[in-house]
C-alpha cells in the first residue's frame, strides 16, 4: 500500500512538471498577453487576485506581460503578487522591481508556460518614479514587459534603451506593456520607426469600464518577420483599470 501511494505521488509530480515545462510551438502560433493589473485592484475598488487570475487563465496565453505588480507591499497584504498569479495560473513567474514601495517593491512581471533560460533587467527613466524593462529569454524567443513614465521626456529617454535591447536580440523579441503614450503621439511615431505594432492601435484599452484611449500595446522590431494570426482587446471592464491585450503570432 505504501509503495502504491509513493508511485501515485510520483506520477502526479511528473504530470504537473510536464504541464509546466511543455515547450511552446511558435509554428502553431505564440499567444501573448499584456495586462496592467493594478496589483489586482478592480474598477470596483476591490483587490481580488482570484479575479485577475481568472482573466489570465481564460486568455490561454503562453506568455503574459504584467504591469503594476506589488511584491511584499502592505497594500497587497505582503503578497508577492507575481508569484500568487503564477501559482493560480500554473505558470512560471519573473518579477522586476522598479521602486521600493509600501514596505516592499513595485514593478513589472512576466508569467510564462515555459521556464525562462535567461533574465535581464534594465533601468528606465522616470522622474515621478523609476521604471524598469524586464527581458525574459526562452528557447526560441524573447518577451519583455515594461511600464513607461508619465513624462514625455522620460519615455523618449527610455526608448533608446528599448531599441538597443531589441536590436541586440539574437532571437525574435516581443515587447509588451503600458507605454503611457498613444501610438499616434510623438513617442508612438518614433517607436514605430523601429517597431511594428502587433496589437490593434485603434482598439482602446483605458479606462477599462469605458475605454477612450490606447496606451497598452505589443510591438516587435521591423527586422523581424511576424504574421499576426489574431489580435484583440479582451472585453474585461472590471478586474483592473486597463483592459488586457491578446495576440497570436507566427514567426
Amino acid at each position: 500500500m505504501r509503495r502504491l501511494l509513493i508511485l501515485l505521488v510520483a506520477l502526479v509530480a511528473v504530470s504537473c512538471e510536464a504541464r509546466r515545462s511543455v515547450a511552446t510551438r511558435p509554428d502553431e502560433g505564440l499567444v501573448l498577453m499584456s495586462y496592467n493589473v493594478r496589483s489586482g485592484k478592480g474598477m470596483d475598488g476591490k483587490r481580488d487576485l482570484d479575479r485577475t487570475a481568472a482573466v489570465i487563465r481564460a486568455a490561454q496565453a503562453d506568455v503574459v506581460a504584467l504591469q503594476e505588480i506589488d511584491s511584499a507591499a502592505r497594500r497587497s497584504d505582503g503578497k508577492d503578487v507575481a508569484a500568487v498569479l503564477g501559482k493560480k495560473c500554473s505558470m512560471y513567474h519573473t518579477f522586476s522591481k522598479a521602486i521600493d514601495f509600501d514596505g516592499g517593491g513595485y514593478g513589472v512581471a512576466l508569467l510564462s508556460r515555459e521556464k525562462p533560460v535567461a533574465v535581464q533587467r534594465f533601468a528606465l527613466a522616470g522622474r515621478e518614479e523609476a521604471r524598469t524593462l524586464l527581458v525574459v529569454e526562452f528557447e526560441q524567443y524573447i518577451v519583455a514587459s515594461t511600464h513607461l513614465s508619465l513624462t514625455a521626456e522620460d519615455r523618449m529617454a527610455s526608448l533608446s534603451v528599448i531599441d538597443s535591447v531589441a536590436m541586440a536580440a539574437r532571437k525574435p523579441i516581443f515587447i509588451a506593456g503600458d507605454w503611457n503614450a498613444t501610438p499616434d503621439s510623438e513617442f508612438g511615431r518614433k517607436l514605430g520607426e523601429t517597431m511594428q505594432y502587433l496589437t490593434d492601435t485603434a482598439a482602446c484599452t483605458f479606462p477599462a469600464d469605458e475605454p477612450k484611449t490606447v496606451i497598452d500595446y505589443i510591438v516587435t522590431p521591423h527586422k523581424q518577420t511576424v504574421e499576426v494570426l489574431h489580435r484583440e482587446v479582451i472585453d474585461e471592464p472590471m478586474a483592473s483599470d486597463h483592459r488586457p491585450l491578446r495576440v497570436v503570432v507566427k514567426f
